[in-house]
């Protein structure tokens, strides 16, 4: 055994400082604050780009890529990281790439620089994820893994909250400043990068969490660690089970039939539902229900299993109402539409730590959110020129996607 190893055979180096729980609340602080910054900006980009002239399909179109680009490209970075290995850079890299381009948004005021910015703020989220989300997983081993997720998810959307409300706030008085609103992202921004690099200082090898004294892999130097940084990409090859797959093809179609919040918020504004300053609101009406229920939902998880992903297509169904003509129908909706996400986002990831071993995790992670990823972009695309017809077309479109995702997730579900 190489000297520079402890017991557990990772290096002496890279032992936390950190306990397991204080890792994931670490952690939680930073998504907190990186939430405040794209998810405000996610916000208010929708009456963002109408006040730029757009329309419903190029803003759903729009929404859709972003989500391609930030979910589907992390199948790349994840190859890349189980790669290399470089879990912390990979993850501050991404962070930075995400706060640095927001603020500059707003001071485009044309249309094509802001959708690249956008698209730029997006790619950051797919270049830190499967790095990020593997760093939290070995603490989770410890937690207990919906657990761990769940608070993670929570804090996450505490910060969702947050930064729309502060938006709010800027345009209540600054009506129409969208310039304004977007540069005072900037400050949580900068609080994102400070932690991290604590962070960093404190838990260079977050894999030392891992205790899994039934899965030899756990054990091996193939298991991510950031202290391997320099071993050139010797890593065994990635075989991920046929059950995972089948579980992604279900969250494929999941994801046809959930409409995007700038959508939902171009559909709000241009029919004259609510005000620029109600539209931020409105999102953290939706983070709050979705850190609510991703905490909750992330116990239920440890409890009851997978089988809580089946309230999804029923949420998303009902959440359509969010195309009505009617302001508070459009509230309730909204905040279906955040159970939705608060679902997803604390139950998906946890059902692949469980069917993956934490040496290919990362890469799981990558094609769990590109298949995401692709089920949103088409679902953005469809929903925005479906929208230009009727809204009616609309919810007609959700119900019958929601309806085949549901018979599709039952049967992978029966079989985990």
């Amino acid at each position: 055994m190489d000297p520079t190893r402890g017991e557990s055979g990772w290096a002496a180096v890279g032992r936390p400082q950190l306990r397991p729980w204080h890792f994931v609340l670490s952690f939680g602080l930073v998504s907190l604050f990186a939430d405040m910054v794209y998810e405000g900006a996610r916000s208010i980009i929708g009456p963002y780009l109408a006040t730029l002239g757009a329309s419903a399909t190029v803003v759903g179109a729009v929404a859709g890529a972003g989500e391609f680009i930030g979910y589907g490209l992390r199948v790349v970075s994840g190859y890349l990281v189980q790669r290399g290995g470089h879990y912390w850079t990979w993850t501050i890299t991404g962070y930075a790439l995400t706060v640095l381009s927001v603020p500059l948004i707003g001071a485009t005021n044309v249309i094509v620089p802001a959708l690249l910015l956008y698209g730029a703020e997006r790619l950051g989220k797919a270049v830190r994820s499967p790095a990020k989300d593997t760093l939290l997983s070995h603490a989770s081993t410890q937690t207990g893994r919906g657990s761990a997720f769940g608070v993670h998810q929570a804090m996450d959307q505490f910060g969702a909250m947050a930064g729309p409300l502060v938006l709010a706030a800027v345009l209540s008085q600054r009506a129409g400043d969208y310039h304004l609103a977007f540069g005072v992202l900037i400050v949580p921004g900068v609080l994102v990068l400070a932690l991290l690099f604590w962070l960093r200082h404190r838990v260079p090898d977050p894999a030392a969490y891992e205790v899994e004294a039934a899965a030899p892999q756990a054990a091996t130097p193939q298991a991510p660690r950031e202290a391997s940084e320099g071993d050139g990409g010797r890593r065994a090859r990635v075989v991920l089970p046929p059950l995972l797959w089948q579980y992604v093809g279900a969250i494929a179609l999941l994801s046809l039939g959930i409409a995007s919040f700038p959508l939902l918020a171009f559909h709000a504004q241009t029919q004259h539902l609510l005000t620029p300053a109600q539209v931020p609101v409105l999102f953290a009406l939706a983070m709050l229900v979705d850190g609510i229920s991703g905490l909750l939902m992330g116990r239920v998880y440890d409890r009851r299993g997978p089988t809580v992903l089946l309230v999804v297509p029923f949420a998303a169904a009902v959440g359509a109402i969010a195309f009505s003509h009617n302001a508070t129908l459009v509230w309730v909706g909204v905040a279906v539409w955040g159970v939705v996400n608060g679902v997803l986002d604390s139950t998906v990831k946890a059902v692949v730590t469980e069917l993956v071993a934490p040496a290919s995790r990362s890469v799981a992670f990558g094609w769990l959110a590109f298949v995401r990823g692709l089920g949103l972009l088409v679902a953005g695309v469809a929903l925005g020129l479906a929208y230009d017809q009727s809204s009616t077309l609309v919810v007609w479109l959700i119900l019958g996607a929601n309806a085949v995702a549901l018979t599709a997730l039952a049967w992978v579900l029966a079989r985990l």
